[in-house]
């Protein structure tokens, strides 16, 4: 058959098409879920696949979540073989059995028919309230094996014909701590899915399946292209990377090694994990599907932004990734991950963007600041509810990018800024805490001729009853994420639970018990710096000392810019001195 010619006007409406329904399923979940973290944090992904499994459209979301859905789609292509119709929605969240990254990310999977014709499949992932296991929230440390973590589902319809499986679902809610949320956030997710093949099959009857999925093809090609020419200006060779966790919560105070080698040769990547460290006892482990998805992501960082919402199948035709079995980069089951988006899902991230940016200096990227995270369950006394909670809110801000400062703000590298950040009439209205602090710290940045972004200090109080924090999703307390280009690393997150006037140390991927008025201070590192302190722009570091972001006396040690801390002008004699000595 000869290969449809498509016009140019044609193929943008196609692809812009493909984008454009990804972010209307994002606007479903926006509008209809009631979990916190997905409605208002937006810890979620959505895209599309086509019939064999190859990735069409993955605009936005996080990587750990849906960057590997090729693996998921073909596991669920297998696992139904002749046994797929319209209206069938399959929900899997197994790592083992599902390629999916730890138990909490709930993924709802549609097969899109076209006139009797499988064509697509979509998928939307988001992090339930709960899922079961020991303690709510999914980030526990300590688990006996990953059935301590939680419900595993390998693959299973909840809808046929688009009728809900009654006793599938009173099943799976059954085994849940909050059975009615959750239900509601399940059929917005389904409501998504199905909203995505009502836009594809529009898209068919406009212009033709034929056009459509040629469209598809020269969207893959186009992409290939353009990643494969990145790569070719790269110089052959190898670059090493490497990134630590603090521990993997249960051999406590013993850091757990992601270590990298990225081999360029001619216009292919190859992403080789082999001298990372074993698979460990706590919950730190990655399954291959996140480390597959972390390293594209790395990898996607360094390429044209004009392609980071284009990404497909051909993006990843380059780009091979190597993990033997039974590393914290490939784990083996039974072994728990539930901290595997974050520890050590950031740390795979952390050592791909430092080997490319040695590979890539003239892009370099340092590591934003590590994740501070923490999950609170209890009981609300204002309605004698139980509750748990997560934020981002005290995540430290972006690291340098050579040529630019981190951004303030966002949340960690493992959402790249597609999570938010609470507000706080929203926090305090949905759960018992108050806040009392929350704001940009001085000298908490890493320090570089392009400096990160600046950490927090987050400070909240309990005005509910006896209740526990799960400090499995923080790290960073010990290791220091690394800078770029001589610039800086991140500063060190630091927590402390204040009760009855003491104060005491917390520390990362633990478990605590708080009473009614305990006060959580989170202290966290800002991104890592880029460059030489030393060769900052004198007025840049004026400029972050009249906003706070940096003091006079940091300024002078680290930056060698003397400034009249009355006046605030540089003293420009003594400057020179300092930089010349």
């Amino acid at each position: 058959m000869t290969p449809i010619k498509v016009d140019p006007l044609t193929l943008s409406t196609v692809w812009h098409s493909f984008q454009n329904i990804c972010k209307e399923m994002r606007h479903v979940l926006d509008r209809t879920c009631q979990n916190y973290l997905i409605a208002q944090l937006h810890d979620l992904s959505v895209g599309i696949w086509d019939a064999k499994g190859r990735t069409v459209s993955i605009p936005i979301g996080l990587s750990v979540q849906y960057m590997g859905g090729k693996l998921s789609v073909e596991y669920v292509l297998e696992k139904f073989k002749g046994n797929l119709n319209p209206g069938d929605v399959i929900l899997v969240n197994d790592p083992y059995h599902g390629y999916c990254c730890h138990l909490p990310d709930w993924g709802f999977y549609r097969p899109i028919f076209y006139k009797g014709e499988l064509l697509f499949w979509t998928l939307c992932r988001a992090h339930q309230m709960d899922t079961g296991g020991a303690y709510p929230g999914g980030y526990f440390p300590n688990g006996y094996d990953i059935h301590a973590e939680g419900f595993a589902i390998p693959g299973i319809k909840v809808m046929e014909g688009d009728k809900e499986r009654e006793d599938v679902m009173e099943l799976i809610l059954n085994n849940v701590r909050f059975p009615q949320g959750t239900r509601i956030d399940n059929f917005a997710q389904i409501a998504a899915v199905r909203l995505c093949e009502q836009r594809i099959i529009e898209l068919l009857e406009k212009y033709g399946k034929e056009t459509v999925l040629a469209c598809m093809e020269e969207m893959m090609n186009r992409t290939e292209r353009a990643v494969r020419s990145t790569i070719e200006k790269i110089p052959d060779g190898t670059y090493y990377g490497e990134a630590a966790t603090d521990d993997d919560g249960t051999e406590l105070d013993v850091p757990v090694w992601v270590r990298v080698d990225v081999t360029v040769k001619g216009d292919t990547l190859k992403f080789d994990f082999s001298r990372s460290d074993k698979q460990r006892k706590g919950f730190v482990n990655c399954i291959f599907n996140s480390t597959y998805a972390q390293a594209l992501m790395g990898a996607f960082m360094f390429m044209d932004p004009d392609l980071g919402e284009f990404h497909n199948e051909g993006s990843l035709r380059p780009i091979t990734v190597e993990a033997p079995p039974g590393l914290v980069v490939s784990a083996q089951y039974p072994v728990t991950v539930g901290a595997s988006p974050v520890s050590v899902g950031i740390q795979i991230l952390q050592a791909v963007m430092s080997a490319m940016s040695k590979a890539m200096p003239e892009r370099a990227i340092a590591s934003w600041g590590m994740r501070h995270g923490h999950y609170i369950f209890g009981t609300d006394p204002r309605s004698n509810d139980r509750y748990v909670v997560t934020t981002f809110d005290p995540d430290g801000g972006t690291g340098a990018v050579r040529g630019f400062d981190g951004h303030e703000g966002p949340c960690g590298v493992g959402s790249l800024g597609t999570v938010n950040k609470g507000n706080v009439e929203e926090m305090e209205m949905r759960f018992p805490w108050k806040y009392k602090r929350w704001e940009f710290v001085a000298d908490s940045a890493g320090s570089g001729r392009w400096r990160g972004g600046s950490g927090l200090h987050w400070e909240v109080q309990n005005e509910g009853s006896e209740t526990g924090i799960a400090t499995g999703s923080s790290d960073g307390g010990v290791v220091r994420a690394p800078g770029v280009l001589g610039g800086e690393p991140a500063r060190n997150n630091r927590s402390f639970l204040i009760r009855d006037g003491i104060q005491s140390s917390i520390q990362g991927h633990r478990l605590y018990q708080l009473k009614p008025r305990d006060t959580i201070v989170k202290i966290s590192g800002g991104g890592a710096g880029a460059g030489d302190p030393a060769e900052r722009d004198p007025n840049d570091v004026l400029w972050d000392v009249k906003n706070e972001y940096v003091t006079t006396e940091k300024a002078r040690e680290i930056y060698k810019v003397a400034i009249d801390p009355i006046a605030l002008k540089i003293l420009e004699d003594e400057t020179a001195n300092l930089r010349t000595r």
